[in-house]
């Protein structure tokens, strides 16, 4: 897998939810915070706009297939301008998808679908870590054609339920979660200069990025750095040095934390004997997984396996 397709899978732990709420002006939504999820707002119909919190005066201004992610689920507000007052109390961006109930006055008309995302904050991945607390992504169908197509579809959808609507809309809001992180990293060299830093430089980087995919593709292979710069096709100590530079931590540092990122979702999330678990995340030794895991997280790979066990 690539390095964002692996991330998203490894850190989600559930299907999205989502709502389809249709707002008359004035309006105003406040989300309570959802620590480990995601929240993505999809606006299908009309404009709004997005603010931190509720006593921010300043935000986003959203219309028709645009996209907003809030990567942390932290609080913030819809609203149909930027000094409705919020009057109700906080909600949750989980309901069933259909119907569209309304809300708000008797002005023009907002059509909005609002999800989250369950991920894990445990395993959180630096390359989500570093995206802003909103991301705003404008439609675009010349520059970004794939979200502005998965809006469609979603669109569509939602609008005109049909058979097999409650299993397409997860898949289309996995697609579009997807579609707008690759837009965001793509759009890096045009936010920075040309120049991006962090997560966004190193998957811009191509040396860098080969030793990325090649460590996501197969973690259990006996990666050195020698063997990653080979494939980075670069000298050892000119992959080290760049690797470290963009991704915050040495070649071999990286695919550690990895692995054991690896180890915990298995452990958690299947009944693998641990000497399976052991061989998927690289280690031949039952004994030096369990002396790696517990240095990593405090805690034996058993025992974890009690406390955070599915």
């Amino acid at each position: 897998m690539d390095v964002l397709s692996d991330v998203v899978a490894v850190l989600r732990t559930g299907r999205p939810r989502s709502a389809l709420v249709r707002h008359h002006a004035p309006w105003a939504q406040e989300f309570a915070p959802a620590p480990g999820s995601a929240t993505l707002h999809v606006v299908l119909r009309g404009t709004c706009v997005l603010r931190p919190a509720a006593t921010s005066r300043q935000g986003v201004d959203a219309g028709p297939g645009d996209v907003v992610l809030v990567p942390r689920g932290t609080r913030h507000v819809l609203a149909d301008s930027a000094v409705t007052a919020v009057t109700a109390p906080p909600s949750e961006p989980h309901l069933a998808p259909a119907p569209a109930p309304a809300a708000g006055g008797g002005g023009p008309a907002t059509l909005l679908l609002s999800c989250t995302y369950p991920l894990d904050p445990q395993r959180g991945h630096p390359l989500l870590a570093e995206l802003p607390d909103l991301l705003h992504l404008p439609a675009s169908p010349a520059r970004h054609p794939e979200p502005a197509a998965a809006v469609r579809l979603l669109a569509g959808e939602l609008e005109r339920p049909r058979l097999g609507t409650d299993a397409v809309v997860p898949s289309l809001l996995d697609t579009l979660f997807l579609y707008v992180l690759r837009a965001w990293y793509d759009d890096a060299p045009l936010r920075h200069g040309g120049t991006p830093t962090g997560w966004a430089a190193a998957l811009n980087d191509p040396p860098v990025a080969a030793g990325l995919h090649a460590m996501h593709r197969d973690p259990a292979a006996p990666w050195t750095v020698e063997r990653l710069a080979q494939q980075a096709g670069l000298s050892r100590a000119a992959f080290a040095r760049r690797f470290t530079a963009l991704a915050g931590r040495p070649p071999l540092g990286y695919l550690t934390w990895w692995r054991m990122t690896l180890a915990a979702r298995l452990l958690a999330t299947s009944a693998l004997p641990l000497t399976s678990v052991a061989a998927q995340v690289g280690y031949t030794s039952e004994f030096a997984f369990a002396h790696a895991f517990k240095r990593w997280c405090g805690m034996a790979p058993g025992r974890y396996r009690k406390v955070h066990g599915q």
